[in-house]
C-alpha cells in the first residue's frame, strides 16, 4: 500500500458499519456475484457452497452467484436454481453458514435469455429472448464443452407475465431459503438487459420500441419482486455501458435515467452498477458519466468493476459510491476484507478453476 493509500485507509469509513434496508452491514465491502458452476446437475447447491460462502463472510454483504429462476433461464452447466424445493433446501445450508458468521446474503435472480443453447433448455428447445437476434461470436458452456449460440426464439407477448411470475416465485423461494433479500439481475447481456437494449429488442408490442416500452418488463419485475420481499430487501444490477454478451444500446444515458426514474418510487435497497465494460475498460468510448445514475437514484449506490483498494478508498473519500463490490479478488482471497484493511498482499486467482470442478480453486484458497 502506498503512503497516500495508507493515509486514506486510516481515515476511511470503508470498513465501518452501514445501514442497508433493515440490516446493519459490518462494512461497505460487498462480495459480488460470481458464477462458479459447482451446483449439481439439478441446480442444487450443497455443503460445498455453504463452506465457500462462509469462508467469505467478512464481507458486509454477499450477493450470491447468479441463480436461475426457471429451467428456461439456464445458460451454463451446474449453475444453481431457485425454483425447486430441493434447491431451496440446498441453499438453506449456505444462508445458515453465512448468518452464523455474522454476515448478510442476497440471492441474485437470473434469466439468461438468449445466452443459452438447446442442450441446456428443457426438451432441447430454443432459448428465448425479446427478439430473434443472434448473439454474435458468443458461446454456451454445455456438458459437451463450449458451443456457439443459436438464434433465439422471440417471446410471445402472452408469455411475459409467466416470466415475471418466475421472478416473483424465485424471490419467495429465496426468502424461504433464508436469504436476507434478492438482487434483480438486469445486466451483462442477459434477458432483462436484452429487453432494455435497442440492439437486441426489435419488438413492436408494448415491450419494444420506445424507452417506456423497453423498460416496461424491468419495472414490472421490480413491482412483482418488491411485493414479495418488501422494497428494502431488493436491489437491482445494471451495466449501462457493457457490450458483454453482444449487448448495447444506441443511446444508453436517457434509457437508464428513465429506468431509474421509474423504479425510484419503489425505494429499493440499492442500485448495483457495473462501471464500463464488464471485466474490462472502466471508461469505454461512447459512454456517459455514470455518476448521473448515482445522483438520480434514491437509495444506496453500489459500484463494481476491477476495483482495487485504492479505487475503493477514492470512491468513499469523494462520495462516489456507498458500497464497493469486489468480484474476482474474493475468489482467491476468502479473507479479502481483512487483507484490504491491513494492506496485506492479495493471492492471485487461477482462471483455470473459475468454472466447474469441486474444492480445487473454490474452497482451498488459504486465509492469512
Amino acid at each position: 500500500m502506498s503512503n497516500a493509500s495508507a493515509a486514506a485507509a486510516a481515515r476511511t469509513d470503508l470498513f465501518d458499519p452501514v445501514q442497508l434496508g433493515p440490516y446493519t452491514l459490518a462494512n461497505r465491502i460487498v462480495m459480488a456475484p460470481l458464477t462458479r458452476s459447482r451446483a449439481d446437475d439439478a441446480g442444487v447447491p450443497g455443503e460445498l457452497q455453504a463452506k465457500y460462502y462462509a469462508q467469505r463472510s467478512s464481507a458486509g454483504l454477499i450477493i450470491s452467484e447468479a441463480t436461475n429462476i426457471s429451467p428456461q433461464g439456464k445458460g451454463y452447466i451446474r449453475t444453481p436454481g431457485i425454483w425447486s424445493p430441493e434447491q431451496v433446501a440446498g441453499w438453506k445450508l449456505t444462508t445458515k453458514a453465512v448468518h452464523d458468521k455474522g454476515s448478510r446474503i442476497f440471492l441474485q435472480l437470473w434469466h439468461v435469455g438468449r445466452i443459452s443453447h438447446p442442450d441446456l433448455q428443457p426438451g432441447g428447445a430454443l432459448p428465448v429472448a425479446p427478439s430473434a437476434v443472434l448473439a454474435v461470436n458468443q458461446q454456451a458452456y454445455t456438458y459437451e464443452g463450449f458451443k456457439p449460440l443459436v438464434t433465439p426464439r422471440a417471446l410471445e407477448t402472452a408469455e411475459i407475465p409467466g416470466i415475471i411470475a418466475d421472478y416473483a416465485r424465485g424471490a419467495k423461494n429465496a426468502l424461504d431459503a433464508g436469504f436476507d433479500g434478492v438482487e434483480i439481475h438486469s445486466a451483462n447481456g442477459y434477458l432483462l438487459q436484452q429487453f432494455l437494449s435497442d440492439k437486441t429488442n426489435k419488438r413492436d408490442d408494448r415491450y419494444g420500441g420506445s424507452i417506456e416500452n423497453r423498460t416496461r418488463i424491468v419495472v414490472e419485475v421490480v413491482d412483482a419482486v418488491t411485493k414479495v420481499c418488501g422494497s428494502d430487501r431488493v436491489g437491482i444490477r445494471l451495466s449501462p455501458l457493457t457490450t458483454f454478451g453482444d449487448i448495447g444500446d444506441s443511446n444508453p444515458e436517457p434509457l437508464y435515467l428513465s429506468l431509474i426514474e421509474q423504479i425510484n418510487p419503489y425505494k429499493l435497497a440499492y442500485l448495483h452498477v457495473i462501471e464500463g465494460e464488464t471485466r474490462g475498460d472502466r471508461n469505454p468510448a461512447g459512454g456517459f458519466d455514470l455518476q448521473k445514475l448515482h445522483r438520480a437514484f434514491n437509495g444506496l449506490y453500489m459500484v463494481n468493476n476491477n476495483y482495487t483498494l485504492e479505487l475503493a478508498l477514492e470512491a468513499r473519500e469523494k462520495k462516489l459510491a456507498d458500497l464497493i463490490a469486489f468480484g474476482r479478488p474474493f475468489i482467491s482471497n476468502p479473507d479479502l476484507v481483512e487483507r484490504l484493511r491491513d494492506g496485506a498482499p492479495l493471492t492471485p486467482a487461477d482462471p483455470d478453476t473459475f468454472y466447474a470442478g469441486e474444492e480445487r480453486g473454490y474452497t482451498d484458497y488459504p486465509s492469512l
